[in-house]
């Protein structure tokens, strides 16, 4: 999901520029630098989660010009790195895809809200909610953050985009619904599959790079 080509008014541009300037000054000041400097197993995640989202979105399906899908793994780089870190793994893979040739550079900040910004902070939301609701079963963990959240995610980002495209008269709303949002839930189906798998996996075996999973909660 992500747009190959300018289709967005100047005004939706800067406006979406903006936007993501915001989130990313957001995102730099809530990262603790120095605890991030020490710690080479998070680094390592966090420059492995970046080379192979950057890799693994030069694979997607094209519909109609800036419908263009892919499985985004936002989530499950959310719960590892939390949604500051996901955010800056994302965009670092994004300039992969600019650099090969897949975005162009124009529409990185928008392609940057949409398939990053969006999911990381949907994600992030959900994990705050089932952290709050304090679910004693790891499952609660598993399904809502990892499963449910990826879908959630995916179709934020895809409402967002349809949105954007709408608003800018590119499409009609009778054709997005056609070309597009009626097809949503399937894109639902993988992206929360996929991440829902890697989440479980990660508790089984590597729990402790999940720095959103508090362990003390499912004891």
């Amino acid at each position: 999901m992500g747009m190959t080509e300018n289709l967005l008014s100047t005004s939706q541009w800067i406006i979406t520029l903006l936007l993501f300037l915001v989130i990313l000054v957001r995102a730099l000041r809530s990262i603790d630098w120095q605890a991030f400097r020490k710690d080479n197993a998070l680094q390592h995640s966090f420059f492995g989660a970046a080379v192979v989202l950057g890799f693994v979105w030069q694979l997607r399906a094209g519909l109609s010009p800036g419908l263009a899908i892919h499985i985004f793994g936002i989530t499950v780089i959310t719960l590892m790195l939390g949604w500051a870190l996901a955010v800056l793994a994302g965009l670092m893979a994004l300039v992969i895809t600019v650099i090969t040739g897949r975005e162009p550079l124009i529409m990185f900040a928008a392609n940057g809200l949409i398939t990053v910004m969006v999911p990381a902070i949907v994600s992030h939301g959900i994990m705050l909610w089932e952290r709050r609701r304090d679910f004693r079963n790891f499952f609660a963990y598993i399904f809502f953050c990892g499963f449910f959240g990826a879908g959630i995610s995916v179709a934020a980002a895809g409402t967002v985009m349809c949105l954007m495209l709408w608003t800018s008269g590119v499409y009609t709303f009778d054709e997005l619904v056609h070309e597009y949002i009626r097809y949503l839930p399937l894109f639902m189906i993988p992206e929360g599959f996929v991440n829902g798998t890697f989440v479980t996996g990660l508790m089984v075996f590597h729990p402790d790079r999940l720095t959103t999973l508090d362990q003390r909660r499912y004891r």
